[in-house]
């Protein structure tokens, strides 16, 4: 056989075999194992010798460059991530709240190219709708619902985890693996720099699309991701790393195999071993937190939210569907929940709220990750000055205190949905005997009121009748329930609450029946009530002290307009009244002339000084005697004609329908609507419709006729004329009057009036 000379072996190269065969897993450079299985051997028997010529190799081997740029975002070391940038631009979702400004992005877009085509100058409209643009999002977004926020919070186009990260940190290396077999793409962890000051991150990530969603398992962690997340909390508590946690998930992946391979207890221990953390952690949701699978990193010493990011224990739509049977309900239960940021922090389960942006936090990805970068500093500064069983304590009192309450202090629960409510205090009675006391006191004090001519005690007065109707009231209720007719009673307020959606709104028959019934059975049986006497003898007494009040009210009534009509007969007594009101008269006699109306301008103005001067001067007396005073006109005359214009009016209404068929057809419109109920048929509503508007005809014809019109005509030429020789409100003597309108008013008024009564 051929035998192979030691000594004849030569390599191509300048470097030495050994040196060249070292592995680089030592540190030192040389030629990979796997660049000397493409080389190529050459033997020789004895003379020959051995020739190998090595493939080339690449230029760098090392996992990084060897002229690294300090200022490479995210870090010299980003390359061995497997998050890269996205080639394409992710399509821009609108969410459905956000659909409003689409319409002026429209007009923005469409006035840019207009302007661009036509070369005009549109600056100025395109700078209006911007603003118009932004004030709309800017109140939108600052009235957000908390289904909107939860709508925010899982945008696909929202920052995650990596897109933060690579943004804050100076560097950051990627760790992967549990040591288990596993690594879940859902949890990524890894250490990064900020200013200078390592941290250990970790946080749950979402894909940017539907082939890194599928990838990343839409960030629902399967047990291999908590115990990788584990791993590193050990390796960072050994080190002295602090921990900087990222939640964004909608909670822990519920399938069969995660169950078998321990999804609950992987929680728990998380949850165990993060209560024992000798270092400071922050937590920051930037997305949503589900459950769970938010907290098994999240036991945290300070909780730090996004302004839009939410925090739940179940999904708004699964509290729906669990609560109300339908996931329609969402909103409701979103608003029910207090998952927010804001409540949360009033809660105190949060710890501080980061802002975003206008439009949400993938508005301005770079800003948003800033902001973040600024808190998670200043809690870091706060936590590292703080010793270890200072840090461990502080830890293990915010969740103590979640939900935390003081004993002694009363609190009304709400009255959760399908619960029988709550029943009133039952209120002790008060004796007859001493109601019949307190009555009679004050009957005394009514008399003495009445002979010393003062006024009443009308506060005493006022609180007798309201204690003397609530003692009714109570005495009614056990009445009802004596007689077993509590239930009924309440099941009958309960459906009329319910149908009666107005005031105007008419009863169902079968409601009103069903309290007529009722009404009628407690009037039968009231007589045989064991506190029948004590009953009839409260409503005695409310009578006698409301018949006292109406008295005392009557009295002061006619006290006062006796003090009136005197103060006024002081008023038109006076002297200088008098002798103008007598220069006037002869004045008006001396013109010799018919009417008022054919006066001269100067008398004319004369007349209407002197009704001013006697109307202020009645003003006076009326607020002397503490009246408020609106303004102060003499209306008979206009009363008396708009009451001969209602009875004319209403005449002709009456003759209108006698004279005509309007009244069989609305019998006849009263039998359909009975006959339809609730829910008419098609038919049923054609007909109802067709006589509708009969009826409505044959009021028009009716109010139309000629001699209502010449009726209303002769009357509105009379109060045209008894404005003119009174001056008008306004103190004017023109002759357009404001009374004038209210006698069209009165027209319009009663021209309306039959179908009012249908």
């Amino acid at each position: 056989m051929a035998s192979i000379s030691h000594s004849s072996v030569a390599f191509t190269g300048t470097s030495m075999a050994s040196d060249l065969l070292r592995s680089s897993s030592n540190g030192v450079s040389g030629v990979p194992l796997k660049a000397l299985g493409r080389a190529r051997f050459g033997t020789r028997r004895k003379d020959f010798t051995v020739s190998a010529k090595l493939g080339k190799a690449k230029k760098h081997d090392y996992p990084w460059p060897a002229d690294p740029d300090p200022n490479v975002k995210g870090g010299v070391l980003t390359h061995l991530s497997y998050f890269k940038p996205l080639k394409e631009k992710p399509k821009q979702v609108t969410l459905d709240f956000e659909k409003p400004l689409l319409d002026l992005q429209k007009k923005i877009v469409d006035v840019q190219r207009m302007a661009n085509e036509t070369g005009l100058d549109f600056s100025d409209q395109i700078i209006s709708l911007e603003n118009k643009y932004q004030q709309a999002l800017k109140d939108l977004y600052t009235h957000l619902t908390p289904i909107q926020r939860v709508g925010i919070a899982r945008h696909p186009n929202r920052p995650t985890f990596l897109d933060h990260v690579f943004n804050i940190t100076d560097k950051f290396v990627e760790l992967h693996g549990d040591r288990a077999g596993y690594d879940d793409p859902a949890i990524v962890t890894g250490i990064g720099t900020i200013d200078g000051r390592r941290y250990m991150f970790m946080g749950h990530q979402k894909g940017r699309n539907t082939k890194e969603n599928v990838q990343r398992n839409f960030g629902m962690p399967t047990p291999h991701g908590y115990r990788k997340a584990l791993r590193m909390m050990y390796y960072a508590d050994h080190h002295g790393f602090p921990i900087i946690t990222f939640i964004d998930t909608p909670g822990a992946y519920a399938d069969l195999k995660s169950e078998e391979l321990g999804q609950g207890e992987a929680i728990a221990q998380n949850l165990r071993t993060m209560f024992g953390l000798k270092v400071p952690i922050v937590s920051i949701v930037i997305g949503e937190g589900g459950s769970g699978g938010a907290l098994a990193i999240g036991c945290a010493n300070k909780l730090l939210m996004l302004e839009n990011a939410v925090f739940y224990v179940a999904s708004p739509e699964a509290c729906a569907a669990i609560l109300w049977k339908s996931a329609k309900a969402a909103p409701k239960a979103a608003e029910k929940l207090r998952i927010t940021a804001g409540e949360l922090c009033r809660l105190q389960v949060a710890d501080g709220i980061i802002p975003e942006p206008l439009g949400g936090a993938h508005a301005d990805p770079s800003w948003t990750s800033q902001q973040i970068k600024i808190a998670v500093v200043e809690a870091m500064d706060e936590l590292t000055k703080m010793e270890t069983q200072e840090l461990l304590k502080h830890r293990m009192l915010k969740f103590r205190k979640i939900g935390g309450f003081q004993e002694g202090i009363p609190v009304d629960p709400e009255r959760k949905v399908n619960m029988k409510k709550r029943e009133e205090p039952v209120v002790d009675k008060t004796p007859d005997v001493e109601l019949e006391d307190e009555v009679e006191k004050l009957k005394q004090q009514i008399l003495k009121a009445k002979k010393s001519y003062t006024e009443l005690p009308e506060s005493g007065l006022n609180e007798m009748i309201e204690k003397l109707q609530n003692e009714i009231e109570h005495e009614y209720s056990e009445a009802l329930q004596t007689m077993g007719l509590k239930d009924r009673f309440v099941m009958l307020r309960e459906e009329f609450a319910k149908a009666r959606t107005s005031q105007d709104e008419l009863l169902h028959p079968a409601l009103a029946d069903k309290i007529a019934k009722l009404k009628d059975e407690f009037n039968q049986g009231l007589s045989e009530a064991p506190n029948y006497p004590s009953l009839m003898n409260k409503l005695d007494m409310l009578n006698e002290i409301s018949k006292a009040k109406t008295i005392s009210e009557r009295s002061k009534a006619t006290t006062l307009k006796q003090e009136i009509n005197k103060r006024f007969k002081e008023v038109m007594d006076r002297a200088d009244l008098k002798e103008k009101i007598e220069a006037l008269k002869a004045e008006i006699e001396n013109s010799e002339t018919s009417t008022i109306g054919d006066l001269d301008d100067e008398l004319k103005e004369k007349i209407v000084k002197v009704k001013k001067e006697i109307e202020f001067e009645m003003a006076e007396v009326l607020k002397s005697l503490g009246l408020d005073v609106a303004g102060v006109e003499s209306k008979a005359m206009d009363l008396i004609q708009e009451t001969h214009l209602n009875e004319d009016i209403n005449k002709g209404i009456e003759d209108a329908i006698r004279s005509s068929d309007l009244k069989s057809k609305i019998e006849l419109l009263k039998l359909e609507l009975a006959k339809a109920g609730q829910t008419p048929d098609l038919e049923s509503k054609d007909k109802i419709r067709a006589l509708d508007q009969e009826i409505r005809q044959t009021i028009a014809e009716a109010m139309n006729s000629s001699e209502l019109l010449e009726k209303f005509e002769k009357l509105n030429a009379e109060i045209s004329e008894s404005a003119e020789s009174s001056g008008g409100l306004n103190g004017s003597l023109s002759k357009e009057s404001p009374k004038e309108n209210s006698f069209r008013v009165c027209w319009a008024r009663n021209r309306a009036q039959l179908g009012c009564k249908l």
